[in-house]
C-alpha cells in the first residue's frame, strides 16, 4: 500500500538516500499563528526556506488580525506564492490613501471603519498554486484549483478550474460538473490514512468510480 507523506513532520518530503528536503515544510507543523488555519498535508516549497512561513507567505497577516487565511488539507504552494491579505489594504473612502494611523495609533479612531469587516482568504483543499502567483484580499478558492504561475487571482474560483493570468481567469475546468459533484461529495481529503492510502492509485489515475469504492463507511 502507498506510504502517505508524515502529516507531523516539518520536512516530509525525504529523498531515496535518506536525506530530508528542508526547501518543503508541512505548514501545519511549520506555522504556529492565531489567523493561519491550516488542513493536513498542506505545504510549500521555497528556494531560500524561510524561519518563519507565516511571515513569508503572507507578510501582512499579524496576529490578532481582523481577518483569517484558511489554506486546505493538501495544498501545494510553490516558491514565490504570496497571500496579501486584507490587512494589507490602505484606507481608501477618505481623500488620501496615506495610512497614517500606522504612525500614531492615537488617529485610529480616524480609520476604525477601515479595520471592521475584512474579508478571510480561503483556500479549498487539493488546491495548487503556481510559482510567484498573488492571491489577493478576501479570494475564495474552491477545491482542486490550479492557479498558474505568476497569476494574481482575485474573487471566487470555482472548484477545480484552472485560472491564469493577470487579473486571473478561468482557462478551463478540470472535470465536468457531474465529476466535481462527486469529487466534493467524496470528499477524499478527509478520509483516514488507511482509506486514503489505498486511495492513492485511483487518484493518481483519475478512477473516480475506483475511489467511491473506497470511501469510509
Amino acid at each position: 500500500m502507498p506510504r502517505l507523506p508524515d502529516a507531523a513532520a516539518r520536512h516530509p518530503l525525504v529523498f531515496p538516500d535518506g536525506s530530508v528536503h528542508d526547501h518543503m515544510a508541512n505548514l501545519s507543523v511549520a506555522i504556529d499563528h492565531p489567523n493561519w488555519t491550516v488542513g493536513r498535508n498542506a505545504y510549500a516549497n521555497d528556494f531560500d526556506p524561510p524561519a518563519d512561513w507565516a511571515a513569508h507567505l503572507a507578510p501582512y497577516l499579524y496576529p490578532g488580525a481582523p481577518e483569517r487565511l484558511v489554506v486546505g488539507a493538501f495544498c501545494q504552494i510553490a516558491h514565490g506564492a504570496r497571500f496579501i491579505t486584507a490587512s494589507a489594504n490602505h484606507p481608501m473612502q477618505g481623500l488620501s490613501t496615506y495610512p497614517f494611523p500606522v504612525f500614531d495609533p492615537d488617529a485610529l479612531l480616524h480609520y476604525r471603519d477601515s479595520f471592521s469587516g475584512l474579508p478571510d482568504t480561503v483556500i479549498g483543499p487539493d488546491c495548487w498554486i503556481g510559482h510567484g502567483a498573488l492571491i489577493l484580499p478576501g479570494a475564495r478558492l474552491g477545491a482542486g484549483v490550479i492557479v498558474g504561475a505568476g497569476a494574481v487571482v482575485s474573487g471566487d474560483v470555482p472548484a477545480y478550474a484552472i485560472v491564469a493570468g493577470n487579473p486571473a481567469r478561468v482557462i478551463r475546468r478540470r472535470y465536468d460538473d457531474a465529476k466535481i459533484a462527486r469529487l466534493i461529495d467524496l470528499a477524499w481529503w478527509d478520509w483516514p490514512d488507511d482509506r486514503l492510502a489505498a486511495a492513492v492509485p485511483h487518484l493518481a489515475r483519475a478512477d473516480i468510480d475506483a475511489l467511491s469504492r473506497e470511501k469510509p463507511a
